[in-house]
């Protein structure tokens, strides 16, 4: 098991998928952690899961400046510092640039681009003072625009070249910054990305049992952690998107194109 015993780990949007796969990591490691999500119930199903054990959970919209105020200051409160955050918390989208609505594109980017600004800001002079690491959970539409996903792409953009930023910025601090890029992994997001007026699909035709299971991805996050890895690209479809993309660009377009669109209409 990798050594966290002891370590204050913060977690965004920990009530299911990857983010609940690294609570359970981390607390069975022996790190103090602290979750938040917006489903108390899933939250406080988590908890009693790990009676005994040092979780808080906290109920909370990342888009939320001040739930993200309330959300890292319960967490110091709780366990006096922070070492590792994890901006995981995020939602995605399913429609066409022609057709969306822009409250969809905004709410993406609230969740995932600025739930990641507010928390690492409100978390960064805890991981700096004990040398710690920064996450950002982005994906491979971050590194290549998807169509459908316009939105989470931007967002995920966005998160990446901030964090870059942020890392160039603390080079010499001793704090590492990194991003994850899982590729296609077994989580809600699919069923709870938004339609082009910005609510929940509630359902998926991506055959999730040909992706990476959350645990497994949870195992390479926290081995790329204390590795203070800068970034970190999982699965083989996810390195080869990404390859593909940075030397045959026009030829990755055809590719993501047909992937993405089946007898000329969008797949959701």
């Amino acid at each position: 098991m990798f050594e966290f015993k002891n370590k204050v780990v913060v977690i965004t949007g920990g009530s299911e998928g990857i983010g609940k796969a690294l609570v359970s990591l981390f607390i069975e490691a022996g790190a103090k952690v602290a979750t938040c999500g917006r489903n108390y119930d899933k939250l406080y199903q988590l908890q009693s899961a790990y009676s005994g054990k040092p979780l808080v959970i906290h109920t909370a919209d990342v888009s939320k400046e001040q739930d993200c105020i309330n959300f890292i200051q319960l967490a110091v409160k709780q366990f006096g510092t922070i070492d590792i955050l994890i901006n995981n918390a995020g939602v995605s989208m399913r429609s066409e640039v022609e057709e969306v609505e822009f409250d969809a594109i905004r709410k993406v980017m609230d969740i995932n681009f600025w739930g990641t600004v507010y928390c690492t800001k409100l978390a960064l002079p805890f991981i700096m003072k004990n040398k710690g690491t920064i996450v950002g959970v982005s994906s491979i539409a971050g590194y290549r625009g998807l169509p459908g996903r316009s939105g989470y792409s931007a967002s995920k953009y966005a998160m990446n070249g901030w964090l870059e930023s942020l890392r160039t910025e603390l080079l010499d601090s001793g704090t590492n910054v990194m991003w994850v890029c899982p590729g296609f992994t077994t989580s809600n997001i699919r069923n709870a990305a938004l339609d082009k007026a910005g609510k929940p699909n509630g359902e998926t035709k991506m055959a999730e049992d040909k992706m990476m299971p959350a645990a497994e991805c949870a195992q390479h996050i926290a081995k790329a952690i204390a590795k203070r890895k800068r970034t970190l690209v999982l699965t083989f479809t996810g390195k080869r998107t990404v390859f593909m993309n940075k030397f045959f660009p026009s030829l990755t377009d055809k590719l993501v194109r047909k992937f993405f669109y089946k007898n000329g209409e969008l797949v959701k």
